[in-house]
């Protein structure tokens, strides 16, 4: 089949695909690997517009956390760093036998450029594999406060983008649970998270809400859209972060209001430390 019949993108690579499992030895394709695809595709417009703000020489590095098979990475790669002929992708990935796959098949491919470091988000940060900044950061789908490990990462390592898809929430959804009856007894506004489901949901929005105030007084604009149509869920938050490097005190003053608020002034420290005062 040919490439505008698969619908891929120009200089999409079809003996990748094939590795990746998206396409069968035959080059074709079922609908289940064409939603993955399209799903893929649809991030990589995102961060294709940020990689070609950035200097083309000596070449973009990013970093993916939470990697996975590093369907994200090897596309990036294929679409973007080979064709520049420059930069380097770092996969970090929790589970070995996943790092050791794809150490294997960027080796088949010849994608030199491509590391794969068995590590966690929060190890990652001073792992001296790494280069002392990144330029982007991506995270897709790392699991609750694994994102903000990312976020953490793209602190330290100055990084120019960050390109955050949150997951599973649960942390904050925690902790209005065990304070629930002393909320309750305090404020009306606990009635939006008295039952359970409610709690998960708020907890989940709370979240990310807090999250882009974080990067708002760490000197990033954020913005705030929607994927839609991804494996986890029907619709899928992405945090995209700007570094500016404008560090909004208002942001730090309503990120400490919002946390006193609902009763969560331990996270502070944990969280999102550094504030401006």
């Amino acid at each position: 089949m040919k490439h505008d019949e698969l619908e891929l993108r120009p200089g999409q690579s079809t003996e990748l695909l094939k590795e990746l499992h998206i396409l069968t030895r035959e080059g074709r394709i079922n609908q289940d690997s064409r939603r993955k695809l399209k799903q893929v595709y649809h991030l990589y417009q995102f961060i294709e517009k940020l990689l070609l703000e950035l200097p083309a020489d000596p070449g973009a590095t990013l970093a993916d956390h939470g990697a996975g098979k590093s369907y994200l990475g090897f596309i990036l790669y294929d679409l973007f760093f080979k064709q520049r002929g420059n930069g380097h992708i770092y996969g970090i990935e929790t589970r070995p036998e996943l790092v050791e796959r794809s150490q294997a098949l960027a080796a088949r491919l010849g994608f030199e450029r491509m590391s794969f470091l068995n590590l966690s988000v929060a190890e990652a940060a001073d792992a001296a594999v790494l280069p002392e900044r990144i330029d982007v950061v991506t995270a897709l789908h790392a699991c609750d406060t694994a994102t903000d490990d990312a976020i953490a990462f793209g602190l330290r390592k100055n990084a120019r983008f960050m390109v955050l898809v949150p997951c599973c929430q649960a942390e904050i959804a925690g902790c209005l649970r065990q304070n629930k009856a002393l909320a309750l007894a305090r404020t009306p506004l606990a009635e939006l998270w008295r039952h359970p489901l409610h709690t998960r949901e708020l907890g989940s929005q709370l979240t990310n809400v807090l999250r882009c105030l974080f990067l708002e007084a760490s000197g990033y604009q954020v913005t705030v859209t929607e994927l839609v149509g991804w494996e986890h869920s029907l619709k899928n938050e992405l945090i995209l972060a700007r570094h500016t490097g404008q560090r909004k005190r208002s942001a730090a003053e309503r990120l400490r209001a919002v946390l006193g608020e609902f009763g969560l002034q331990g996270l502070e420290p944990l969280r999102y430390p550094g504030l401006p005062a």
